[in-house]
């Protein structure tokens, strides 16, 4: 490819949207996955990378975070421009303000939105699209309840790095279900992950016990896009069964649907299955060199052991680190980063 068909590429991710991995193609996708390769490498050798100048990113926050925060707010930094940090709680948003009016009014403001809206199955993901709807920027989803896709892009990113090839044709990821006794997490890292990973050529296995499936609809798509990739998803109810033999193991807890707002009910349900947990002995199924992943942060002695989580076999820190480098090519991507020298930035 010359170099002006990618910069071409790029330039006609200016001003879209970032709410799903499924909304983008393969092709665009790995643009992305190419621009923060890029900007990994222009980190570490301490180059300048300011494609932001003076642009500013609105962040909302209804749910808690630490990766995805700092990842944003520091790229942000990196690439000359700033990131504003808005807590749901201490702003209008928390007085009932209209998704429709935060389009408007925070777009008009700076140059792109990024949201978490990440607590109730059917509420975070609708409500960053009619965001998205109203908002004449871009806007990014930082987690919602149906997909966690800044996430995802920085588990391909790494195991990509690891195992050399964006081809995943033919490698079982297994998706496990684990205990945590914390509380009802989201389920949009496993739906992220098979809605992305598939698109690459992966088997993706997803190992739950019977009350933790997916949401029907999302699962739907994802096996739509895995046909359309090369890719397949089955599922199982036997955490051993779906490490046997896996190249990458992603072992973490999600809530089972029907219970998110019955907080006692739900970690009674998850403390029937303690036994989920990612340990040595379960490692010895997968692969000799099978990755063990997680989002992070992980629960220590619940989700997994310390010997695995700090092991050989582990890359959660280098995923965390992946989350800057594929958050900033997101943003430098669709806030005009790449735009031509003189035109305006879409949106």
């Amino acid at each position: 490819m010359t170099a002006g068909a990618a910069n071409g590429e790029r330039q006609a991710l200016s001003g879209r949207d970032f709410i799903s991995t499924a909304d983008w193609s393969v092709g665009e996708i790995g643009v992305a996955l190419d621009v923060a390769h890029e900007l990994k490498r222009a980190f570490a050798s301490g180059a300048p990378h300011r494609l932001l100048v003076d642009k500013t990113l609105f962040m909302i926050f209804l749910d808690l975070s630490t990766r995805t925060r700092n990842a944003f707010e520091a790229g942000m930094t990196q690439l000359g421009g700033h990131a504003h940090f808005v807590d749901a709680n201490t702003s209008q948003i928390a007085h009932g303000e209209s998704s429709h009016d935060m389009g408007i009014i925070l777009s008009s403001y700076g140059h792109g939105i990024a949201i978490r809206h990440d607590k109730v199955p059917g509420e975070g993901n609708s409500y960053i699209r009619a965001v998205a709807a109203s908002a004449s920027a871009p806007v990014i989803n930082l987690q919602c309840d149906e997909d966690h896709p800044t996430q995802q892009m920085a588990d391909l990113m790494t195991i990509e790095e690891v195992f050399g090839t964006r081809d995943l044709s033919g490698m079982k990821v297994c998706v496990s279900w684990a205990y945590a006794p914390s509380y009802a997490k989201p389920m949009s890292v496993p739906q992220g992950l098979a809605l992305l990973l598939p698109r690459f050529g992966a088997e993706v296995v997803i190992a739950r016990p019977p009350e933790y499936s997916l949401m029907a609809h999302v699962m739907e798509r994802a096996r739509k896009l895995a046909g359309q990739g090369g890719g397949r998803i089955t599922e199982v109810d036997d955490m051993d069964e779906g490490f046997k033999g896996a190249e990458v193991v992603y072992p973490k807890s999600w809530g089972a649907e029907p219970l998110f707002s019955r907080e006692e009910e739900a970690l009674a349900l998850n403390a029937r299955y303690k036994d989920w947990i990612c340990d040595e002995r379960r490692m010895s199924l997968a692969g000799s060199d099978a990755l063990y992943m997680h989002c992070l942060p992980a629960d220590r002695g619940f989700e997994v052991t310390d010997e695995v989580i700090d092991g050989a076999h582990s890359v959660v820190f280098r995923q965390a680190a992946n989350r800057l480098h594929t958050g900033k090519a997101l943003m430098a991507l669709t806030m005009g980063g790449f735009a031509a020298p003189g035109a305006a930035a879409d949106g």
